[in-house]
């Protein structure tokens, strides 16, 4: 039991490390769920772009919502966001920060996604093989124009019999496949060129107010944090209060089937200390209520 409080305050205590492997490991998923999918294009004019653009655009889609929702400062910064004001005025710099700060952990695994599915081309070749210009490629003369959209639609399909070896084919297939990494490497390039721009540009800016949002940043998710731990303790320490009142209440008939209650000298002489003095329901709901409509001001003198 121990091992897992060392093990959970090691995840509170380094929640940005901790969301930057959970990054990490989400793309590492999303490679390997790529590689072990079998693509397989439907080769079908009204169905091929549909399938296509879905697989590479649908589970990137589904891996942000996963990097969001397991993101524990995405629900920490709606909070921030959507609370009342109350006596602790609420910094927009700070809740821009979070927010670009959960956006770029959420898009690393959607974007890993639509490069692999870029450099591979199967789902471009899929998806706009029936949208080529036939007069690029030779061997798509004197057909009609149903059988010329059937043909085209069947290029990602090279074990078909009729385009098993069909030098047209491979020729559509090879042009979108060039455009299709081409485009996937130009976008890493600029995603490359765009985080090296951000590193070397940064101590450019105010780094005082940089310094400040991040503090900030941290404090209010460290705040909760500890707010949560608080309450957690404070509710088990009055759930047992409540509990030993209960069997005092019940002394005479705990007493006739021999049951005997804990001495006064054995309970906890700090619970009441603990309990901050709030010991019934309606001092509760009052405590969260206050928390929650007048947030203390940020001063401790």
């Amino acid at each position: 039991m121990d091992r897992f409080r060392m093990i959970f305050q090691y995840f509170q205590s380094n929640s940005e490390s901790v969301m930057n492997g959970i990054c990490g490991l989400l793309a590492l998923a999303s490679v390997k769920m790529y590689t072990c999918f079998d693509f397989s294009c439907p080769c079908l004019p009204q169905y091929n772009m549909a399938y296509g653009l879905g697989i590479m655009f649908v589970p990137p889609v589904i891996l942000f919502l996963c990097g969001l929702i397991l993101n524990r400062q995405s629900l920490v910064m709606l909070d921030e966001w959507r609370r009342p004001r109350g006596h602790r005025k609420k910094d927009p710099a700070v809740i821009r920060y979070m927010f670009s700060s959960i956006m770029q952990r959420a898009m690393v695994a959607p974007v890993v996604w639509i490069i692999i599915t870029l450099l591979d081309g199967k789902c471009l070749i899929c998806a706009f093989s029936g949208s080529m210009d036939p007069e690029k490629f030779v061997g798509f003369a004197s057909i009609t124009p149903v059988q010329l959209e059937q043909l085209l639609a069947k290029v990602p399909c090279k074990d078909d019999e009729l385009m098993r070896n069909n030098t047209s084919r491979k020729a559509v297939s090879r042009y979108l496949r060039c455009w299709s990494q081409a485009l996937g490497w130009s976008i890493l390039l600029i995603l490359i060129i765009a985080a090296f721009l951000a590193r070397w540009l940064r101590p450019c800016f105010n780094q005082a107010t940089l310094l400040q949002t991040r503090h900030w940043s941290n404090y209010i998710d460290i705040e909760q944090k500890i707010f949560e731990e608080t309450c957690c303790e404070h509710s088990r320490l009055f759930a047992h209060k409540c509990i030993l009142h209960f069997f005092e209440s019940m002394q005479q008939e705990i007493k006739l089937h021999s049951f005997n209650l804990p001495r006064e000298g054995e309970r906890d002489e700090g619970e009441e200390d603990l309990l901050r003095g709030i010991t019934d329901q309606d001092q509760v709901n009052k405590l969260l209520k206050t928390w929650y409509y007048e947030k203390p001001p940020l001063d401790v003198s």
